[in-house]
């Protein structure tokens, strides 16, 4: 009988796609199998030239894997997921391997590879990225795993992952949850990416009156250049789009309420745990939450905002218009940058706290195609580490200084003219902070600490000497060197 070398259960689109993209490899042979058989025969019927081995139970299934059984789980995140595993290692052996490619909490993937390398299976949390495209014409890979499972899983996966100068978009990026964890931090990213495109947007349209088609030509323009990259070309054809009912641009029939499926928040989540700021992806996740709060956005429209004579972003000359869109432009890649530096720092506190050895390099390398928050300046990230690879902050790589130099002032004055003329810009604003705070030789935090140890003794440090102190607030203020009862 012949065997399959890789395995998908789960048939729905995502799943579909990825066997898809399997059988179309050279040298795979793909066993499927979904809880409902219709799914299955569906598949299989409308794609013939595929060779799928289709089985009706998951006895059927794991007996038409060749051994070492390597089978990857495309179904819903949390007991859905559960449930599959228990199945599969029921009828696994010591050995096979089992991946679960969905968007799982990395810490989930660490109890549930823990739970099932006691088996002896090896169990691989995978970061799929790309969407329903990606997953039929090349994702981006992002494996966690043990190094066992990666020397029969490595071939399987670069043979369907996307490829950029000759290199495929996967690499193994560290044990247990380090692969949900990278493509938890991608999807933080994106919010931020996917915000600060929107409000770029937003001001040209509003500081200059030019209607959604024209911004889109904008939009292609500048992914010519330094910003080129999947989410600023899709935003050109989001805006280009016409409304086939009413005739008017699609964006303005779009209900402005933004839906998130959770790895935004679980992102900002993980930073606080970390005590990573990634203000940036914070500030993207709460623009969302703001927008689906219809009932207080009404009640709130009639509050005071600036005089609408009061400020112009462009005066309708033409010279003070592209002055104005190409400061944005600035702006938006400036914001952009400091989305990348914060999810970078939050990849390298969670490899140091849960003992992952994650290459920074190799995942700007692997995000360059098939992903979601793919662009240009990846390559520049890449370079970044190969020369530095214990860069403190991306954002203090040379390439990314220089960046900085060029586009600060107008990001500057972008930022204080949105604010004057009460356009928001949530993540443009808080990226500026963040980074004038990142550079700061001296911040307020030293008040803070201060009223910290006044009401609850929490003590402090001081410039000029060593050890740990608390003034008696309460007492005759004289200071005294803290103990460990303090």
């Amino acid at each position: 009988m012949v065997q399959a070398n890789i395995g998908v259960v789960g048939l729905a689109v995502m799943g579909s796609n990825l066997a898809r993209n399997f059988a179309s490899r050279e040298g795979n042979t793909v066993a499927v199998y979904n809880r409902t058989w219709a799914k299955t025969q569906t598949l299989v019927t409308d794609h013939p030239e595929a060779g799928f081995i289709a089985s009706k139970t998951i006895e059927e299934f794991a007996a038409s894997l060749a051994k070492p059984r390597t089978a990857i789980i495309m179904v819903k995140a949390g007991t859905p997921t559960d449930a599959v595993i228990d199945e599969l290692v029921a009828v696994f052996e010591p050995g096979d391997i089992i991946v679960d490619g969905g968007n799982a909490l990395f810490t989930d993937t660490i109890r549930r590879e823990k739970a099932v390398r006691e088996t002896g299976i090896n169990f691989v949390g995978a970061g799929i990225s790309g969407g329903e495209e990606g997953a039929l014409k090349g994702p981006s890979i992002m494996p966690g795993g043990s190094d066992e499972s990666w020397v029969t899983l490595g071939p399987i996966l670069k043979s369907i992952a996307a490829v950029v100068d000759g290199e495929p978009c996967v690499t193994h990026v560290g044990h247990d949850g380090a692969g949900h964890f990278v493509k938890m931090i991608h999807n933080g990213i994106e919010y931020a990416d996917m915000q600060l495109i929107a409000e770029a947007y937003d001001l040209i349209r509003r500081g200059t009156g030019k209607p959604p088609a024209e911004i889109a030509d904008i939009f292609t323009e500048w992914n010519k250049g330094e910003l080129e990259s999947y989410l600023i070309e899709i935003t050109a054809e989001v805006l280009k789009q016409v409304d086939a009912k009413t005739g008017t641009p699609l964006v303005d029939v779009i209900l402005d309420e933004a839906g998130s499926k959770g790895t935004g928040v679980w992102t900002v989540q993980t930073a606080l745990d970390l005590g990573v700021p990634v203000s940036g992806i914070a500030e993207a996740v709460f623009a969302r939450a703001l927008s689906s709060k219809p009932e207080q956005r009404a009640a709130a429209a009639s509050l005071p905002g600036p005089d609408e004579n009061a400020w112009k972003l462009a005066d309708g000359s033409e010279t003070s218009t592209d002055a104005f869109i190409e400061g944005v432009r600035l702006a938006l890649y400036a914001s952009k940058v400091i989305a990348y530096s914060q999810g970078f720092d939050a990849i390298v506190a969670g490899a140091e706290q849960y003992g992952w050895d994650i290459k920074k390099g190799d995942i700007a390398r692997i995000w360059r195609g098939g992903c979601i928050i793919r662009a240009r300046f990846l390559n520049r990230i890449t370079d970044a580490y190969a020369e530095n690879p214990g860069l403190v902050a991306l954002v203090t790589a040379p390439f990314f200084v220089d960046v900085m130099e060029r586009t600060q002032t107008a990001w500057r004055t972008v930022v204080a003219d949105a604010a004057h003329a009460g356009i928001p810009t949530p993540a443009f604003s808080s990226s500026l902070a963040y980074y004038d705070g990142l550079r700061a030789d001296r911040l307020p935090t030293s008040l803070v600490q201060g009223q910290r140890d006044f009401f609850g003794a929490h003590t402090y440090k001081r410039v000029d000497r060593e050890g740990t102190f608390h003034t008696l607030w309460s007492g005759d203020r004289s200071e005294i060197e803290a103990t460990d009862s303090h």
